[in-house]
């Protein structure tokens, strides 16, 4: 089979990727091309009208084939591929993406920087994937805020040209204030990728308040750093708020009797305490122990998000802990929201969070939760 080479021109390097065969972007032959797919057709890239995304986050759970394939538009496989799961998905029009970490260190090497964009334009095309997500949360400045942007636009440059109908995408704070010292070019960046994938969840990174458990993602800081983010002047078409499908889970130092959590003092990025302590869990598991709670399902209006207490027996006699998540109730609201903005889109952290055991509680449970979907899609 005869190589075919192309040459484009990413920053002051000119990049040159190599491939076999095949027509841009299908990375398939007449013999398979490596096709893992019983149908060589799977392996091209996903090329499909406008829609509005529903982009999820996959860790590594075997449970996939019980996702929600009518809804999901693009999954992101988080530092672990599957070429089942690629197969699968494209069998059913959804782009599977992997990720991509550029360390901070390098960001002002333009060679480097080329480098890595091939690197990860190659191992696209090897892995007949549709593109990448990009997720760095590392600290910089203002003044160094140009490079990352830089990076975006060569990335997206280089996968749009080895691969047309390859998807580049970027992940930002839940809200553009430098948060956990991120002070990005998030306009820059957002015009320079597909799309941003704001990550409303975690918001607690940095708490400057008391040092309290409190809501993953409450819903009046989701609403800020989505006005935010409008504010800067980045098309809401630009946008996919993601949302968490798994919770935060904190130790009580001390607990007042209208179920204040005072949690242990952990500083983060200048901030004196944060959430650092708590384990995340899955919903799973949050719906799981909710049922031995202490407290039963308990719900703060202000940060419109669901919360229980329970003891812990095993590690400290009597130890109380304190889970902060968001159900259905709690989620309907956010996606009605970004429906309202008329964002591109809704995800989530993480697709295997929910319990595929397909037990009858099981499945009503994680059905409510892709239907709730809907209220942003309809």
């Amino acid at each position: 089979m005869a190589n075919l080479s192309r040459v484009f021109c990413v920053s002051l390097l000119c990049l040159v990727v190599l491939w076999e065969g095949g027509s841009l972007g299908t990375h398939s032959s007449t013999d398979n091309g490596g096709c893992p797919c019983p149908d060589p057709d799977h392996c091209k890239v996903i090329s499909s009208p406008p829609r509005k995304e529903v982009f999820g986050f996959w860790v590594g759970s075997t449970v996939w084939k019980h996702f929600d394939w009518t809804r999901i538009t693009t999954i992101v496989m988080f530092h672990r591929h599957d070429s089942q799961l690629m197969c699968y998905a494209h069998a059913r029009g959804v782009r599977v993406v992997s990720m991509g970490v550029f360390p901070a260190g390098s960001l002002s090497n333009v060679t480097a920087r080329s480098a890595w964009i091939m690197a990860r334009v190659n191992e696209t095309m090897e892995e007949h994937l549709d593109g990448i997500n990009i997720d760095i949360e590392y600290p910089l400045n203002k003044s160094e805020a140009h490079l990352l942007t830089d990076l975006v636009a060569e990335t997206t440059k280089a996968f749009h040209t080895a691969i047309p109908n390859s998807q580049v995408t970027f992940d930002v704070a839940w809200s553009p204030d430098c948060i956990d010292e991120r002070c990005y070019d998030y306009k820059g960046i957002a015009e320079a990728s597909d799309f941003v994938f704001i990550m409303a969840y975690s918001e607690q990174s940095q708490i400057y308040g008391p040092c309290i458990a409190m809501a993953n993602a409450p819903y009046n800081k989701t609403v800020k750093g989505i006005q935010g983010y409008l504010a800067l002047g980045i098309p809401s078409d630009k946008l996919v708020l993601g949302v968490a499908w798994d919770g935060v889970d904190y130790v009580c130092l001390n607990i007042s009797k209208d179920n204040v959590c005072y949690i242990e003092h952990v500083p983060f990025r200048g901030a004196p305490c944060s959430d650092a302590p708590a384990k995340e869990r899955t919903y799973s598991f949050i719906q799981t122990k909710l049922l031995d709670s202490t407290t039963g399902r308990l719900y703060n209006a202000t940060y419109a998000s669901p919360y229980y207490n329970y003891k812990v027996t095993s590690d400290v006699i009597g130890q109380i802990r304190q889970v902060w998540y968001d159900d259905v109730e709690s989620l309907t609201l956010r996606y009605e929201y970004a429906k309202h903005v008329n964002l591109h889109g809704v995800g989530m952290w993480t697709v295997d969070s929910l319990n595929y055991s397909q037990t009858p509680v099981a499945e009503n449970q994680t059905r409510a939760m892709w239907e709730a979907i809907d209220k942003f899609l309809h």
